[in-house]
C-alpha cells in the first residue's frame, strides 16, 4: 500500500522525517485517516505520524533541526509541522479525568506497541498504521475487513470516553458508506453528550453536510444509535406521515434522506454556498410535524414553510453562533415551495422579485427545491436525471427551477436581492431632511421598483416627486 500524497512539500517533509528517525534508532509511522484514505485510493492533505523509540524531548529536537515547529497538548503530546499540514506525535496513553472531549490526562510512552497506541482511536478504520519507508502495514484491529465490508466498528471499549465520537461516527458513516455495527450502534445508546463544545459539534455537522456522499446513511446512524433524541426537530420528522400521492416515499424523515442524498450528489463545490444550501435541505421540513393534519382523507401540512423557520433557527443556533449562516439557511426553508408555485401560476416579473427579496439568493432556493423533488422516489420527477436515465438540457430534470432561474437572470436577481434605485441621498438632493418619513419613503419607492412601476433612475426620481407631491396633500 502506498500514500497518495498530492502535495510534493508534504511528501519530502514526511520523507525527511521517517529518515531523521530511523537514522536515530526510532521507527516512524504514518496513522489514523490517511492510511485508511490509502486503502480507498483516495490522496492525502494531511499526515498524522506517530513516533516509535524515541522520547518526547529527543524527538523534538531532532524535529526542530529541520522544521519550524509547535508544541501542543501535554507531556509533548503533538508536535506540529508548521510548513506543511503535519502533526507528529509520540505513542500515548489516556485516561479519562474530566467531561468532554478534552477530559483526558495523556502520556506519551514511546514503548508502547502499535496494537496499545491504536487502541484508543476511535472506529477501526482509522486504527491502521503504515511505514512509509517499507510499505509495511499494522492492522491490530481488523480495520481493512470492516473497510472493504463497509463496516464501521469502534476499537474499544475506550470509544466511551469521548462522546464526540458518536457523532463523528455520523460523519464518517455518511463520507466512506458504512453502516455502524450492531456492537457500536449498542454502545452509542449508552453514551450522553457530556460536556461537549458547540463548535466541535458542528465541525461533525459540518463535514457531513460538506463530505458525506450519502448523508442518509450519517443520519440513520444518529437516529439508529439513539442520539436523534438530542435534536429533537430531527426526530419529529420520524413518523410524521405525508400524503402518498406527493410522498411515495414515506414519512418526512424518510423523505428527508431521500434530499440530503441527493443534495449531496449536485455540491458545487463552494464549501459556503454547499453548506448553505445543505443545512437548508436538512431543516426544509422542520414546519410538517407542527402543522399536519388529516382532512377529507388527505395528509395536509398547510403552511408549514412559515411553521418550519422557528424550528431550523433553534436546532442552527444550538449548533453555531454563526448569523451569517443561520440568517440565509432559514429563508430558504420559510420559501422552498416557492418555486413550484410561481412556476405553476406562471407568475410575473414583480413575484420574481419579492422572491429575490425575501431569500437574498434564488439559485441557493433553486437547489433546495430541487432536493427537495429528487427526495421522492416513486414520484413521477422526483428522482434525479442521472439517476433515472433521462436527459435535460441543463441536466437539471426539475422545470419549475429552470424556469425560476431564466426569470431571475432576466431580472438579474438570480444572486441578489434587487438593488434599490432611488436612495437617501435623492430624498436629501430634493430637500427633505433625514427623519421617520425616509423610510417610510424609501420603502414606497422600493416596493414600487418590485411591482414593476420604474426601472431605472429618471423613472425612480419621477414616481419619488410623485409621492411626494400626493403624499405633502394628505
Amino acid at each position: 500500500m502506498e500514500l497518495r500524497i498530492p502535495d510534493q512539500a508534504l511528501a519530502r517533509a514526511l520523507a525527511k522525517v521517517c529518515r531523521l528517525v530511523k537514522d536515530n534508532e526510532g521507527r516512524a509511522l504514518v496513522v489514523g485517516g490517511s492510511v485508511r484514505d490509502a486503502l480507498l485510493g483516495l490522496p492525502t492533505k494531511d499526515l498524522d505520524v506517530e513516533v516509535y523509540g524515541l522520547e518526547p524531548a529527543r524527538l523534538f529536537d531532532l524535529l526542530k533541526s529541520l522544521f519550524e515547529i509547535s508544541l501542543v497538548g501535554q507531556a509533548f503530546g503533538v508536535i506540529k509541522v508548521l510548513s506543511v499540514n503535519m502533526d507528529v506525535s509520540i505513542p500515548r496513553k489516556e485516561s479519562k479525568s474530566g467531561l468532554g472531549h478534552k477530559g483526558f490526562d495523556v502520556l506519551s510512552d514511546p514503548s508502547l506497541s502499535v496494537s496499545e497506541a491504536s487502541s484508543r482511536r476511535d472506529f477501526t478504520v482509522n486504527s491502521m498504521a503504515l511505514d512509509p519507508l517499507t510499505g509495511e502495514t499494522f492492522d491490530p484491529h481488523g480495520g481493512a475487513d470492516d473497510l472493504r465490508a463497509g463496516v464501521l466498528r469502534h476499537v474499544s471499549e475506550k470509544f466511551r470516553e469521548d462522546p464526540l465520537r458518536v457523532l463523528r461516527g455520523m460523519q464518517f458513516a455518511a463520507r466512506f458508506e458504512l453502516a455502524a455495527a450492531p456492537e457500536t450502534v449498542e454502545l452509542c445508546r449508552s453514551i450522553e453528550p457530556e460536556g461537549l463544545a458547540a463548535e466541535r459539534v458542528f465541525e461533525e455537522w459540518r463535514k457531513l453536510i460538506l463530505r458525506g456522499a450519502r448523508p442518509s446513511m450519517g443520519l440513520k446512524f444518529l437516529k439508529d444509535s439513539g442520539w436523534i433524541r438530542h435534536y429533537p426537530e430531527l426526530e419529529a420528522l420520524v413518523g410524521c406521515e405525508q400524503e402518498p400521492q406527493w410522498h411515495p416515499e414515506g414519512d418526512v424523515w424518510t423523505h428527508t434522506l431521500h434530499c440530503m442524498d441527493a443534495f449531496a450528489a449536485e455540491r458545487v463545490g463552494d464549501d459556503w454556498e454547499d453548506l448553505v444550501v445543505g443545512f437548508a435541505v436538512l431543516c426544509h421540513d422542520f414546519g410538517k410535524p407542527l402543522t399536519t393534519r388529516f382532512e377529507d382523507g388527505r395528509i395536509r401540512s398547510w403552511e408549514h414553510e412559515d411553521a418550519g423557520t422557528a424550528p431550523a433557527r433553534s436546532f442552527l443556533e444550538r449548533l453555531t453562533n454563526q448569523e451569517d449562516l443561520i440568517s440565509a439557511v432559514t429563508p430558504l426553508v420559510g420559501s422552498h415551495m416557492r418555486p413550484d408555485e410561481l412556476f405553476k401560476a406562471s407568475a410575473g416579473d414583480a413575484a420574481v422579485r419579492r422572491l429575490a427579496r425575501k431569500v437574498v439568493r434564488i439559485d441557493r432556493l433553486v437547489r433546495v427545491a430541487r432536493a427537495d423533488r429528487y427526495g421522492r422516489p416513486g414520484l413521477e420527477g422526483g428522482t434525479r436525471p442521472a439517476d433515472r436515465g433521462t436527459h435535460h438540457e441543463d441536466g437539471s430534470g426539475f422545470p419549475a427551477g429552470d424556469w425560476l432561474l431564466e426569470m431571475a437572470r432576466s431580472l438579474d436577481v438570480e444572486r441578489a436581492r434587487p438593488v434599490p434605485i432611488v436612495m437617501g441621498r435623492h430624498l436629501l438632493e430634493l430637500g427633505l431632511k433625514p427623519g421617520p418619513r425616509f423610510k417610510r419613503i424609501l420603502d414606497a419607492c422600493y416596493e414600487a421598483q418590485i411591482e414593476g412601476r420604474f426601472s431605472d433612475l429618471d423613472g425612480g426620481l419621477e414616481f419619488l416627486r410623485e409621492y411626494l407631491r400626493q403624499d405633502s396633500g394628505k
